[in-house]
């Protein structure tokens, strides 16, 4: 069997030692992950959406994951002021991961969106993020905590369970939902844990806390790859 090709877009590192230089990387764990599930994991390099056709690039993979990583700069959705915890913004990074997202869905193609991923695609369709969840009351980095998950979802569907254990590592969170996005999984303490677009020509998922993480050991977070490879033509 082919493995379905999963573009996976790389995240801008500063420091990488063992290649002397600065890199485009993407977390070993999420590409086991897709590797485990049937899945052809392929990088792609970030490049400026206004100077290259990030539909035409998107055409020859059957799938797509968008990865964690730092914050998107405030600005992309409306907000005036940065707060101070904001991190690790990258114009280029935000400008072309918006443009994947916005492009994956049109073409229906599959999509799987982690941590900032699930955040780019709320902001890729108008939504708004929180900058900062707040004090330690309302941590979610370094944090496993249980989410429930919505009935009938994609996600339900995916995991199997209405309930699962998400290792969470992010400071924002969804405050105002995209266009046409409902939330599919939520913590304890009300924050958006899952997106899905009702009506969209592709499988889509997106959650807030990072399945790779566990996907090693928890066959309910292996399964939402495998359900990203299976949509993408795979045979798992």
């Amino acid at each position: 069997m082919t493995r379905p090709l999963i573009a996976v877009p790389a995240r801008f590192s500063a420091t990488t030692s063992a290649l002397r230089y600065a890199a485009e990387v993407n977390a070993r764990a999420l590409i086991e992950a897709v590797w485990r599930a049937g899945g052809e994991p392929a990088t792609i390099h970030p490049a400026d959406p206004s100077a290259t056709d990030v539909t035409a690039r998107l055409a020859r993979f059957d799938g797509v994951l968008l990865p964690g990583g730092g914050d998107l700069a405030p600005h992309r959705y409306g907000a005036a002021d940065t707060h101070d915890s904001v991190y690790d913004v990258d114009d280029l990074q935000d400008a072309f991961d918006l443009e994947v997202a916005r492009r994956t869905i049109d073409l229906g193609l599959p999509l799987l969106a982690v941590c900032r991923g699930l955040q780019v695609v709320n902001v890729a369709l108008g939504g708004t993020l929180e900058q900062d969840m707040g004090g330690p009351e309302r941590e979610h980095r370094h944090v496993v905590h249980p989410v429930a998950v919505e009935r009938g979802t994609l996600l339900e569907r995916a995991t199997g369970a209405q309930k699962v254990e998400a290792s969470c590592y992010h400071h924002q969170r969804v405050e105002r939902l995209g266009s046409g996005l409902t939330a599919t999984a939520r913590a304890a303490d009300g924050t958006v844990e899952g997106l899905e677009l009702p009506g969209a020509e592709g499988w889509f998922t997106a959650v807030q806390w990072h399945p790779e993480d566990t996907a090693h050991e928890d066959s309910a977070q292996q399964a939402l790859f495998d359900a990203l490879v299976r949509a993408s033509g795979g045979e798992r």
